[in-house]
This record gives structure tokens, C-alpha cells and sequence, in this order.
């Protein structure tokens, strides 16, 4: 099934989504702005179309200095009459001093030696060099007209304002920094198309003024942990003041704490790491404190802590790591050995090894394997992650979609913004049962077609569609019984997110049998991630089959045959 055919967007396409932007902004969230942004609103809207395409147009761009010259558009025309209205409201100032980077940052060398021919030396030295020479000089900020007084070129400057407005105004439609307004033009384009869901006004991202002020707080913070120079005790005491009643935000804390405890520990803050993951309730940050305990040679802290958890661990993959510390701990504090577990029998159980001849040209040791088994009776398919999701996303569209508050902010979301959270399934266990059911009754194979028809090309977290086609699925679901689809959909419902990763490879098809075999290939020197290890053990717990292979090279007079 192909995509949907693209409609050419009309020439002020930018300009009609900011202002249905705006609309939607006015309409669902006028308590949140203040007086200077309802001035705003009602400013624009009196402004000639052709201003407000370029102001848009300056938004959308990098700034906030812009060459006259750069700033062509067709639509547009005459640019600098377009220009006057914002430079009379005080948006856009072409007499503000330009520092001198900002001098090379918007002009070429050969520009750079027309403009400066005092300053510079007739030599080959570089661009970078030119500009630490005169930053050494100490050259101060002037005007474009005075670095450049005979160009005929308007040089302008957004004011801050205006850019830091705009970046409010983004953050409040899309409930985040990651989403620019290109998203409006890729959906029109038909790129990414969006499953339509109800958006009541209390579903919205921020329920008040000093929610949009916490995210932009957290991400000055977010930004801070990025830069080259870190002041981790700066960050931390910011995100102490960021403390939210709303649970997205606090989510959002959560995980920027974790991002910073890890930062300690790349740093070697041990003592600052351990009091960060004993705050954080972000996933991982137990079996982190637990490690930085452990690292400060802190092991009866270490130990009590891991014992604690592992009568209530969080997920799988912190069970995991606990059980793969606890020997080590028990072993520093002198505490009695505990029996060797089986844990990775459950693995070993199912391995295969296969020697397959070298190929003439480089090629992925899953497809050769693949190629190798391959047959018209018994057809083979490279799956990792996406057939199983698929199956589970497909069936569970509704749940996945549920309108349920602080899910969904704005048309342009792909997934849930609790997608991650603890309580994803919890808040929709009535719609994933129904859901569910299907694979009592049966009708969950006609149900995931259908839906594969009607909603193909929409995003959705668990559904990569170019990995699929229809005939894919319909082998699937004459092969793989209900029972097994139930089992592996019960995982992935528990965590979606983490759980969506980890699948094995391949699948291997037996349609007059209507058996299968999943199959995880491993190169020679590869080994098993820790996410494929708890599915691997899930399968087996399950008797559902599934394979390691490992995979040798022989000459083609060698190989053996499987």
C-alpha cells in the first residue's frame, strides 16, 4: 500500500499554519500569556501579509542576525518594505551593534577582506585565523553600516523578544522544543501523517503560566548538561526549583536528574552522583545508586539497597543488573554466597551454530542467513523488532490512542507523551482489554488487517511500515497461535517503550504446518544484549520457539548445511 499522493502546499503555507498556530493558541490557551503576548496576537494580525511571511520566515531560520540579501522570497517581494512595519514595532533593528563574530559569521572570506582590508593581511591564513586575530584586538560592536559603510546591503537583528516568543509560543502548541513548525508542512506534504485524536482544552500540555516556566527552566538546564563546561551544582540546584505537580514535567525532571547523575559518574562525582539517584525516580537510577555505591566501596549500603529492590524491582532489566551485582556485594561484605542461578541456561538451551559459506561481497550476516534458509515452502523474513510490535500496535490502536488527559497535546504527535510512563497500560487497561479479547475469539486476525488497510502510513510508535507488507502479516497470523501473540503482547503492554527492542532477527515460516521459529543470528565475536537476553528467557518461559544462532565462516566447500 503506498502513501497517500502529496498536495502542493500554497506559497504562504508557512505563514497559514503560524497563524492556525496562533488560532489554536488564542483559543486553548489564552490564560497562559501575559499582556506583552496578547499585544502580541492582536499586532501580527494587523501587520500586511507580505510582514508577516518574513517574520515567520526569520523564525523558522537559524538568526538572529539576517543578510538582506539572504532573505529573498518570491511570495514575499520587496523584502525591505516588508521589513518596515517589524522595524517600526521594534522586532527587527538594523542599527544594533554587531559583534565581530557575528561580522564573520554572515559574510565569506573574500567578503571578510572587502569589508576589513585594514584589519586583515594579504596572506592564505584562515578564516578562523583572521577572526582570533581581531578578537585579540578587541575590536568593539558597531553597527552593520560602520564595519561596512559603503555596502547598499541592509544587515537586521531580531530582537530577543520576539525569538524568545517565539520559542514560548512553539513550546505551548507542541508541548515541547524538539517539533518545529515544519511539522505543519510535512504533514500537509502528506511526509508524516498523524492518528486524529480528540484534544478537550483540559488535555492540554500546560495547565498554567508557571508550567511553561518550568520547562523553560528545565530546558536551560537540559542545555546547561550539554555545554562544554559543566557546573553540575548549578544544574542540580535549578532542577530542585523545578519541582512540578504536573506529572509530564516531573517526568521530564525525573530524567534530565538521571542524565546529570550520569554526567557525575563520566566525571568521577561519585559523592554528587549517589545523593542525584537517591532523589531520582527516573527508571535505572536504583541499580545507578546502587553502582556508585558500590564504586565508593560502600558495599553494605550497596548491598541493602539492591536487597531492597530485588524484593520489588522496578522492571526486568533492573532485576537483571541486581542479580549480576549481588555476587560482587555479597562477596565484599563477607555474606554468604548465594547457589550459582541458571539464569542463562534458559539461553543456552537454545542454541545452534551454523557454518555458511563467506560471501564474495559484504553483506549482513542476518540476510545471508536468511538467504541461505529460504524457501518457497518455508520462507524466511528479516523482522528485528517490527513485525511483533507491529502485530501488538496494530491490534491495540485504540488503547495506544486512547484521548485520555495529558496524552496528547497538539494533531502532531506520534505517540502518547506517557508512552514511557510506569502507568502507561494502567491508565488504558479497560481499552488494551478489549483489545485483548480479539485473540480469544479469533477476530484479532481480521481486526490487524483491517487496520493495516485503514490507518496504514500513520505514525505510530510500535508500527514501521516500511518493514512490513500485508502478505508478512498474513503469514504471521497463520502461524504464530493466539496463545504465543498473547504472551508477547503481555510484555509489551508492561513496558512498551523499553520492551519494543530486543526481538530476535528473523522469523522462520512453516505455513503447512502453521509453525514458526524466531531467530537471533549472531556474527562470529558478537554477543547477546542484555535486551535480547530477557526476551530470549521470556520465550523460553513461555515455550515459545525461539533461537540463537551463531554464525561461522567457511569456504563454499566447507560450509555445512543446516
Amino acid at each position: 500500500m503506498s502513501a497517500p499522493a502529496a498536495v502542493a502546499p500554497h506559497r504562504f503555507y508557512y505563514l497559514h499554519n503560524f497563524q492556525h498556530a496562533l488560532q489554536w493558541l488564542a483559543q486553548r490557551c489564552a490564560d497562559l500569556l501575559d499582556a506583552p503576548e496578547h499585544t502580541f496576537l492582536q499586532q501580527f494580525a494587523q501587520l500586511p501579509q507580505p510582514s508577516q511571511a518574513l517574520l515567520v520566515r526569520m523564525l523558522m531560520r537559524r538568526g538572529p542576525w539576517f543578510r538582506h540579501s539572504k532573505l529573498q522570497y518570491a511570495e514575499i517581494g520587496d523584502t525591505l518594505q516588508a521589513a518596515q512595519p517589524l522595524q517600526a514595532l521594534g522586532w527587527m533593528d538594523e542599527q544594533a551593534p554587531m559583534p565581530i563574530e557575528v561580522l564573520f559569521d554572515l559574510h565569506t572570506r573574500a567578503e571578510l577582506h572587502t569589508i576589513l582590508p585594514a584589519h586583515l593581511p594579504p596572506s592564505t591564513q584562515r578564516k578562523q585565523d583572521w577572526l582570533q586575530l581581531l578578537i585579540d584586538a578587541e575590536l568593539p560592536a558597531q553597527p552593520y553600516t560602520q564595519w561596512h559603510p559603503h555596502t547598499t546591503e541592509n544587515v537586521w537583528l531580531l530582537s530577543d523578544a520576539i525569538r524568545q516568543l517565539g520559542l514560548r509560543l512553539r513550546l505551548m502548541f507542541f508541548g515541547n522544543l524538539h517539533q518545529e513548525w515544519s511539522e505543519f508542512v510535512l504533514a500537509d506534504l502528506g511526509i508524516f501523517r498523524y492518528e486524529t485524536v480528540l484534544l478537550p482544552i483540559e488535555a492540554r500540555a500546560f495547565q498554567c503560566r508557571t508550567d511553561v516556566d518550568t520547562y523553560l527552566a528545565m530546558q536551560a538546564g537540559r542545555e546547561a548538561l550539554h555545554s562544554e563546561t559543566v557546573d553540575a551544582a548549578s544544574v542540580l540546584d535549578m532542577l530542585a526549583r523545578c519541582r512540578s505537580p504536573n506529572p509530564w514535567l516531573e517526568r521530564r525532571r525525573a530524567k534530565l536528574l538521571m542524565q546529570l547523575g550520569q554526567w557525575c559518574e563520566r566525571a568521577q562525582n561519585l559523592s554528587l552522583a549517589q545523593s542525584i539517584y537517591a532523589d531520582c525516580t527516573y527508571p535505572g537510577a536504583r541499580h545507578r545508586h546502587v553502582r556508585v555505591l558500590e564504586l565508593q566501596s560502600d558495599y553494605a549500603a550497596a548491598l541493602a539497597l539492591a536487597q531492597t529492590a530485588l524484593q520489588a524491582p522496578e522492571s526486568e532489566e533492573e532485576l537483571q543488573k541486581l542479580q549480576r551485582m549481588l555476587p560482587r556485594l555479597l562477596r565484599h561484605t563477607g555474606a554468604p554466597a548465594l547457589r550459582r542461578r541458571a539464569q542463562v541456561a534458559v539461553v543456552e538451551a537454545a542454541l545452534m551454530d551454523i557454518a555458511l559459506p563467506l560471501p564474495a561481497t559484504p553483506s549482513s550476516v542476518e540476510y545471508v542467513l536468511r538467504d541461505h534458509w529460504h524457501r518457497g515452502d518455508a520462507p524466511v523474513f528479516y523482522v528485528e523488532n517490527t513485525l511483533i510490535t507491529a502485530l501488538f500496535g496494530l491490534l491495540c490502536w485504540p488503547a495506544i490512542f486512547a484521548p485520555l488527559q495529558g496524552a496528547f497535546f497538539h494533531p502532531f504527535q506520534s505517540a502518547p507523551t506517557d508512552f514511557a510512563a510506569p502507568d502507561f497500560a494502567q491508565r488504558r487497561a479497560a481499552v488494551f482489554a478489549q483489545c485483548l479479547a480479539q485473540l480469544d475469539d479469533g477476530s484479532y486476525r481480521s481486526t490487524i488487517l483491517a487496520r493495516w488497510a485503514d490507518k496504514y502510513g500513520l505514525q505510530n510508535p510500535l508500527v514501521i511500515w516500511p518493514a512490513l507488507n500485508e502478505a508478512l502479516l498474513e503469514m504471521a497470523l497463520l502461524c504464530i497461535p493466539a496463545a504465543h501473540l498473547r504472551a508477547m503482547f503481555a510484555r509489551l503492554q508492561a513496558d512498551p517503550k523499553n520492551h519494543r527492542t530486543g526481538l530476535p532477527d528473523l522469523i522462520r515460516f512453516w505455513p503447512a504446518e502453521q509453525r514458526y521459529a524466531m531467530v537471533e543470528v549472531k556474527a562470529p565475536g558478537d554477543k547477546l544484549q542484555d535486551n535480547q537476553i530477557r526476551w530470549l528467557q521470556y520465550f523460553a518461559q513461555h515455550g515459545i520457539p525461539a533461537h540463537v544462532c551463531h554464525v561461522t565462516w567457511q569456504p563454499p566447500e566447507q560450509a555445512l548445511c543446516a
